[in-house]
């Protein structure tokens, strides 16, 4: 079964300890009322990760843990079947014992964007903000954070994300909590927040943005990335149906209109750090997420539109002190 003991054990003595108050009572109640109907298949899945002391691991430039040396050809075929069977992987890459799961998104390519632009992660406790299944909490870990905790409501991210966190060996330095940022209280007690690929899912984004400033300390930084559209400081999309055939996008604002509102809710020093266009290589369909992907979603006659006629995905990084 998949547990929170070490993570409360973790921030016991931590300036996180306050979070005991609210979080366990939390997690309690998800398992009871909230855990998707094929979560104890998953948990099953999970516990069948080998656990064998690793000959190599890497999480500094890359997210690997195994060779693949420490298996047989049998024991990786079973586990390469025991991870597909938590299909889609969105993030990644990872290597897994000498096993590649290609995700639909190149998500090394958006953390080599953003490295050389965020604070030194060094001793840092780091907040990822609708996580996934963790593939960048990985790389922070990796850039020397000394406690990285990830929020996703997503109970199959957090059965891949707990799979490959036992083949890793179970460090007590990575944690990932099922609940939305909206169940999360004041903590203000992180060095370093990111927020990435969150922003246009939120009805109110003003109010993301006060959130996430509330869970720094005071002088922290906040890693915020989310679509945005070409513009002015007045410029936003409000789609008025579906975008790249999202159902749950709200507000798509420029880089410029998002760097006012992070000045608005009382950021400092925001700069807008990276704007791209995203790409059918960087998310595409794999073996590892067969379903719908970046390319299903433009207009086949004209692939800077989406579907339903809005500019194609754009993407913008910001970083903001508290």
């Amino acid at each position: 079964m998949i547990e929170f003991k070490q993570f409360y054990q973790r921030i016991a003595d931590s300036k996180l300890s306050h979070w005991l108050e609210t979080c366990p009572a939390q997690l309690t109640q998800w398992r009871k009322l909230h855990a998707h109907g094929d979560f104890p298949k998953w948990e099953k899945v999970v516990a069948k990760m080998p656990t064998v002391a690793l000959d190599v691991s890497d999480i500094h430039t890359q997210v690997m843990f195994g060779s693949g040396e420490q298996l047989d050809e049998g024991q990786r075929a079973k586990v390469g079947n025991l991870l597909k069977f938590l299909h889609p992987w969105r993030k990644g890459p990872y290597q897994l014992h000498g096993i590649h799961i290609d995700t639909e998104w190149r998500s090394d390519w958006k953390w080599d964007r953003l490295l050389p632009h965020i604070s030194p992660l060094e001793g840092r406790t780091v907040l990822d903000v609708g996580c996934g299944s963790g593939y960048h909490m990985w790389r922070m870990l990796g850039e020397g954070a000394e406690l990285v905790v990830g929020i996703d409501p997503s109970d199959l991210f957090l059965a891949q994300f707990s799979a490959v966190k036992r083949i890793a060996g179970d460090p007590d330095s990575i944690h990932l909590l099922p609940l939305g940022i909206q169940q999360l209280p004041p903590l203000r007690a992180f060095d370093t927040v990111f927020s990435m690929g969150v922003l246009y899912h939120r009805t109110s984004p003003i109010d993301h943005l006060i959130q996430l400033r509330d869970q720094l300390s005071k002088g922290g930084e906040l890693i915020l990335e989310t679509l945005v559209v070409e513009g002015d400081e007045t410029t936003v999309l409000v789609p008025a149906g579906r975008y790249g055939k999202m159902n749950n996008c709200w507000f798509i604002p420029s880089s410029k209109a998002l760097k006012l509102w992070l000045e608005k809710c009382d950021f400092r020093d925001v700069r807008i750090v990276d704007e791209s266009d995203t790409t059918v290589e960087e998310q595409r369909r794999t073996e590892w997420m067969t379903h719908q992907s970046l390319a299903d979603y433009l207009d086949p006659q004209d692939p800077t539109r989406t579907v339903e006629g809005y500019p194609a995905p754009r993407r913008a990084i910001l970083v903001a002190t508290k």
